[in-house]
């Protein structure tokens, strides 16, 4: 089966997001939207840039009605900056940061949101990324 032999492959390659496709979260999220307006989502993922569930929850930010998006995450982890870094400097692997997004909004202008623009909010701080203490594990 070519299914499974993909996610065989996924699974020896260590490709955590190969089993969570952004098309899946959105057909299973579509039930509770309502359920997120005015709320927190936190999601702890190696980067966010490369998790899907973060991408969901910043594309949809302001159609859910968020209040904050909250992301725990590592400078130099084996998958960070495949494919948009949040990190302008490169941190040393294991290094822990908490991103935090309030607001996500066209910042490219070309009249749409995308993870260009989430990128461009934490580089001009409106949204935040703050390094934490240790390795981010809770003692």
């Amino acid at each position: 089966m070519a299914g499974n032999a993909s996610l065989n492959k996924a699974n020896l390659a260590k490709q955590d997001e190969f089993y969570t496709q952004l098309t899946d979260i959105e057909k299973e999220l579509r039930h509770y939207r309502k359920h997120f307006r005015g709320k927190t989502v936190l999601c702890n993922c190696d980067d966010p840039y490369e998790s899907n569930f973060f991408k969901y929850f910043a594309l949809n930010f302001n159609f859910l009605g968020l209040k904050k998006l909250v992301a725990t995450c590592y400078a130099g982890s084996p998958i960070a900056n495949r494919q948009l870094s949040l990190f302008d400097v490169s941190g040393e692997e294991g290094e822990a940061y908490l991103a935090e997004v309030t607001q996500v909004r066209d910042m490219t202008g070309d009249g749409g949101v995308e993870m260009a623009d989430v990128a461009a909010l934490f580089r001009s701080r409106e949204n935040t990324l703050k390094k934490l203490k240790g390795d981010g594990d809770v003692p």
